[in-house]
C-alpha cells in the first residue's frame, strides 16, 4: 500500500546518481575513471550481500571498482598490508573495508590504516575531527549523509527543529548529531541523544519534530512516542522470527512502521528508505575524491 507520507529513497538515490552520472562523464572527458576498492574479510553473509550491491552501483555508474576478499582467519598485519598498497595505488580514490571484522582484527585500527583522502566510508580519525569541527573538506559517513540528503530533498527544515536520535553509535548516532547541530546547510538544529541509559525515552520522542532511529532494536519506536506530523527516518536492519516466510525470518526497522506512518508527517519505509541512500552517498563520496586528484 503506498501513503502520501512516504518519502522514497530510492528514487531520491536514483535521482543523486543520474547527477553522479554527469559528474563521472566530465572525469573522463579529463581521462580520470573513478575507482573503489572493496575489502571484504571472511564469508559473512550479510557482508556479502551488501558488498554485491556496492559492486552493482558502481557497475551501472561507471566506477571502476575491485573487490578483495581474505580469509576469516587473516591476521591484522596481513590486512594492513593489504590497505597500505591499496593506498598506493593511483588507480582507486576509495577504499572501504566491510564490517563487521574478525575479532582478532581491530577495527578502529583497520579504519585508521585508509588513507583519509580514500577514506569514502568516514571513519578515519580526521574525517571524523573534520565533521566535529564542521571543517567540510572531510568525507562524511554515507548512512548519516543519506538521513540527511533525504530531510533536504523531501523539503524537511532542520533550523530550529526538534531533533531526536535514537543510538550512540559511532557510525550513525554521533555523526548524525553532529551533522545537524552544525551552523550550516541542512542542520542548525537542536539535537537529543537517547540511548540505553536514558531516562523516559518516550517523553523525549514526543517532543521531536524529527526522528532518527538508529538503535538496532526491532520496531522499537511505537505510535504512542510521536506527535502528530514528525518526521521519522528508520536506520535499523533487524532480523525477526517469521514462520510466513520462507527462511523463518523477515528483515524489520526500529520503527513498528504500520502505527506510526498513520501519525507521521513523513517516514522512510523499511526497505526502500535510507538504505539505498547509504549506497548512493557512497558512490558520491567517491566521485568527489576523484575530483579532488583530477
Amino acid at each position: 500500500m503506498n501513503f502520501p507520507n512516504l518519502i522514497d529513497g530510492r528514487a531520491i538515490a536514483t535521482q543523486i546518481q543520474g547527477e553522479l552520472t554527469q559528474r563521472i562523464a566530465a572525469l573522463r572527458s579529463r581521462g580520470l575513471q573513478p575507482g573503489l576498492a572493496f575489502v571484504r574479510v571472511g564469508e559473512d553473509p550479510a557482508s556479502k550481500v551488501y558488498v554485491g550491491r556496492k559492486e552493482k552501483a558502481c557497475a551501472e555508474l561507471g566506477i571502476i571498482s575491485e573487490t578483495h576478499v581474505l580469509a576469516e582467519a587473516t591476521s591484522e598485519a596481513d590486512l594492513l598490508a593489504l590497505i597500505a598498497k591499496l593506498n598506493a595505488d593511483s588507480r582507486l580514490h576509495g577504499i572501504l573495508v566491510q564490517a563487521p571484522l574478525p575479532k582478532q582484527i581491530r577495527q578502529e585500527v583497520v579504519y585508521a590504516s585508509v588513507a583519509p583522502t580514500k577514506d569514502v566510508d568516514g571513519f578515519h580519525p580526521v574525517n571524523v575531527g573534520k565533521l566535529m569541527l564542521g571543517d567540510t573538506g572531510g568525507f562524511l559517513p554515507c548512512t548519516p549523509a543519506g538521513v540527511r540528503e533525504l530531510l533536504v530533498r523531501s523539503g524537511v527544515k532542520t533550523d530550529g527543529a526538534e531533533v531526536v536520535i535514537l543510538g550512540r553509535g559511532n557510525i550513525v548516532g554521533k555523526p548524525m548529531a553532529a551533522m545537524l547541530c552544525q551552523k550550516g546547510r541542512a542542520a542548525n538544529a537542536t539535537v537529543t541523544i537517547c540511548h540505553s541509559a536514558t531516562r523516559d525515552i518516550k517523553a523525549h520522542c514526543r517532543r521531536a519534530d524529527i526522528i532518527v532511529a538508529a538503535m538496532g532494536v526491532a520496531e522499537f519506536l511505537k505510535a504512542d512516542m510521536v506527535k502528530p506530523g514528525v518526521v521519522v527516518m528508520d536506520v535499523g536492519v533487524n532480523r525477526v522470527a517469521d514462520p510466513t516466510a520462507k527462511t523463518g525470518s523477515r528483515l524489520v526497522g526500529d520503527v513498528a512502521f504500520a502505527e506510526v506512518q498513520l501519525i507521521a508527517g513523513k517516514i522512510t519505509p523499511n526497505p526502500g528508505g535510507v538504505g539505498p541512500m547509504t549506497i548512493a552517498m557512497l558512490m558520491q563520496n567517491t566521485v568527489r575524491a576523484a575530483e579532488m586528484v583530477a
